[in-house]
């Protein structure tokens, strides 16, 4: 079954906007896991617009679940997740001030500066992603570079299924989680899913380990509230690898 990890950063932006500690990201992340997610998803940008980096240290101290750090891999950010040794760090080529990441690794630009970042967290018992465009002749490269999974880029996927034509999109998505898995990589998948578009990619791609799921959750929830919003991913997911 695919395991559902909810990113809180919306948490944090909304707590950001007043300046103090409402809403918690700490509660937000109880009650998600309270309801079925298997991990939490954070992404500490530079600008620290929404999760703080004491945000990440909190949360690895109360979590009983998989914590997943995502990020550029710059010194500090490097440092942070050595310190924390989340299960999982999700490597993003964000640049500093990006409103949110839109592309994978170039890994035949970037690889060959990737293997030291990836060693280090490896040798911190850190399980390591790198979030990658579906292009299936990549996933080799990603396996060159260290890696132990990829996290698929799902925008395109999700426009495509909002126009109604996701066929061609899909189809290249299953085509690079098997290139993924036949270079010995797990597959995780990410950006843009929501309860509509999510339960037929799973089901298309039952391979996929992990979906990070936090901007279309954190819209849903605040119509349905959050711990119901929670158990919907959850219910799709099962049902979809069933």
């Amino acid at each position: 079954m695919t395991l559902l990890s909810v990113n809180v950063n919306k948490v944090a932006l909304l707590r950001n906007s007043r300046g103090a500690d409402m809403p918690s990201v700490i509660k937000a992340a109880q009650t998600a896991v309270e309801n079925g997610a298997h991990g939490i998803t954070v992404h500490p940008r530079p600008d620290a617009r929404h999760i703080r980096y004491q945000d990440v240290h909190d949360l690895k101290a109360m979590l009983d679940v998989e914590l997943n750090v995502e990020g550029n891999p710059t010194p500090e950010f490097m440092d942070l997740v050595c310190d924390v040794a989340p299960a999982q760090c999700t490597l993003v080529p964000d640049d500093p001030g990006q409103l949110t990441s839109d592309h994978g690794w170039d890994l035949e630009k970037d690889g060959a500066g990737l293997l030291s970042v990836i060693k280090r967290l490896k040798e911190g018992g850190i399980r390591v992603s790198l979030f990658m465009d579906p292009v299936p002749g990549n996933m080799a490269l990603a396996r060159e570079a260290g890696a132990d999974r990829v996290e698929l880029y799902t925008e395109s996927y999700a426009k495509a299924f909002a126009a109604g034509d996701a066929a061609q999109e899909l189809r290249q998505y299953i085509d690079a989680a098997a290139a993924a898995e036949a270079a010995g990589l797990g597959v995780n998948a990410g950006h843009d899913l929501n309860l509509k578009n999510l339960g037929p990619f799973i089901a298309a791609i039952p391979a996929v380990a992990e979906v990070s799921i936090g901007h279309a959750l954190f819209c849903e929830a605040l119509y349905d509230g959050l711990a119901t919003t929670v158990r919907s991913y959850a219910e799709v997911l099962r049902q979809a690898g069933a």
